[in-house]
This record gives C-alpha cells, structure tokens and sequence, in this order.
C-alpha cells in the first residue's frame, strides 16, 4: 500500500483534508497526516516511510529528502514552487510537481482587493480615486494575471499585459492590450501588478529603472515573491515619488522600515493570504492527491516541474 504524507505547518481547511484523504482511500493508498506542525524535525521524522508528500509552503530541503527513503514525488499545491529543492530532488530521481491555476482566482481576488483599499485612502474618510478608466498592467499572464483581467475589466479598467511566453493573440483575445517591452508596460500603466516566478533572470528585477518609468499615481501590487523586488529601489521611489504606492502579499525584509516612514502609501499583509480562501485550499488539495495517483497508476508527468 502506497503511504501518502500530508505535511502542511498551515494547514488546508477540513474540507480539503476530507477530500484527499477519499481520494487516497479509493486509490488503496494510506494517508499520514502531520498537520499544524512547529518544528521542521517533525518533517524529517515523518518522511522516511512515505512514497509521495503533498505540501504547500513547507520547506523540502537537502536534510528533507536525504531522510525520505522511499519518496518518488513531492506536490506542491499551489504555483510557486521554490520552497523545494527540485534540482537535488532531480538527483535523488524524486519528481516535484505543482498545482498551476488552482489558487489563481483566490491571488487575484486578493491583488484587486489591495488595488481598491489603496485607491480609496484604506477606507479612511479622506477622498480617493477611482479604478475606472485607470490602466492595469499584468506583468506575467499566467493563471493568475488572467483572473486578475477578467476583474479589471468588471471594473472598467483598460488593461495591459507583458508576458514574453504568451502569444500576443490569446491576450487580445481576452481584451486585454499587449504590449511589446516590460519598459512599455510601465511607463503606460498607474498600476501594476506583479506575477512573475523568482528565477534567475527575474530575482530583483522589480527596480528604481522600472518603477520610475509610471505615471503620475502608481501603485506596485506583489502577490509574486520578494526576490524579483530590488528593495534598495523600491526605497528610493518612496523617498523620489510622493505618489508612488506598494501593495504587498510577499515576506518583505523592508516592510518595517517602510511602514515606519511610508505608511500612508504601503500595505502589506499580515502574512502571505494570496492562496488562503477555502475554496483555494480545497481545489489544491485535491489536484494534488489526483496527480499522484494519475502518477502512480498511469506514470502522468504532467505537472512535473524537475
């Protein structure tokens, strides 16, 4: 019987537990649960005995899989996936797969929602503006920038898009103006708003030469990963711009700093919320526990990221 590891320090909401644990069961597969954990020594002493493990942002390191004997694939329900190590999970022959567009709706959700608390002064009694007529640009058209069109659109913004590895037509289609350079995207929109994956290329990519390029009113949403933000130029644009706002869902090494002097145009929040919705929770959880079983009965690579 294959042994299924759940290892989740936050927890996927009851639901979703029920329902990968029914998918587990009609596969003939044991479900260990280690939900709610504190110390990673907890992980290292669950994993010896498991074939595969369903994650979401726990750490699976060197120490990690070296102590899983028996793992053959890791899930990461959710997008990102860099709190894996997949190139030594490549050597131990372990896959590492992803949940791509499970938690999409639930992130975009989240970056409008900040969009709109910022455009109306945090809710304050002082007057804000409108998001109607306002240009948004998606810099990475992905799952998420998607969702994220189809709410700017509801709201009457003209929406723009940059994504060097999506064909100009499928954003057309969607009504939303592509544009040619990442510079363009900037210097065309008052807001932006970040989905781009923390890679080699985009780590502190996010800097004073771009921001600088916005209009008058510009706001940077990150729902992405602190690493793609150049903090040193993130801090100038604040001491540079007067009217440059930053919205973010990201671990922010500057955020007290920020909020210390800049707390009027910055929002961060309490902790990373972009997938935390039941329904995110629950989509995840059970693309999850579908891919290793399509894995395992049917070799299914689909989603393997390694």
């Amino acid at each position: 019987m294959k042994k299924i590891l759940l290892a989740t320090e936050k927890a996927f909401v009851k639901e979703a537990v029920d329902k990968i644990e029914a998918i587990c069961k009609e596969a003939n597969y044991e479900l260990i649960k280690l939900e709610n954990y504190k110390d990673p020594k907890d992980l290292i002493a669950a994993v010896p005995p498991v074939d595969a493990m369903i994650i979401r942002s726990d750490i699976v390191n060197k120490e990690v899989l070296d102590a899983a004997k028996n793992l053959k694939i890791v899930v990461r329900a959710g997008a990102g996936y860099d709190n894996i190590d997949i190139k030594y999970a490549a050597e131990k022959k372990i896959v590492v797969m992803n949940t791509p567009g499970q938690n999409a709706n639930a992130v975009a959700e989240l970056a409008f929602g900040m969009m709109l608390y910022a455009a109306r002064t945090w809710f304050t009694p002082k007057s804000g503006t409108e998001l109607r007529g306002k240009k948004l640009g998606i810099h990475a058209y992905g799952f998420v920038g998607r969702a994220l069109a189809a709410i700017g659109k509801g709201f009457g913004m003209e929406m723009y898009a940059y994504d060097p590895f999506v064909d100009k037509s499928v954003i057309a289609k969607d009504g939303v103006i592509p544009v040619d350079t990442v510079e363009s995207l900037y210097k065309t929109c008052q807001y932006v708003s970040l989905h781009i994956p923390a890679t080699e290329k985009t780590k502190k990519s996010i800097g004073h030469a771009l921001l600088s390029l916005m209009p008058k009113g510009a706001t940077l949403v990150n729902t992405a990963r602190k690493e793609v933000i150049d903090e040193e130029g993130l801090l100038k644009m604040f001491e540079e711009r007067p009217d440059f706002r930053y919205l973010s869902d990201v671990e922010d090494t500057i955020k007290d700093h920020v909020l210390e002097k800049y707390k009027d145009r910055a929002f961060f929040t309490p902790k990373k919320m972009g997938a935390q919705t039941e329904e995110a929770n629950i989509n995840a959880g059970i693309a999850a526990a579908r891919q290793i079983v399509a894995f395992f009965e049917k070799n299914d690579l689909t989603y393997k990221v390694n």
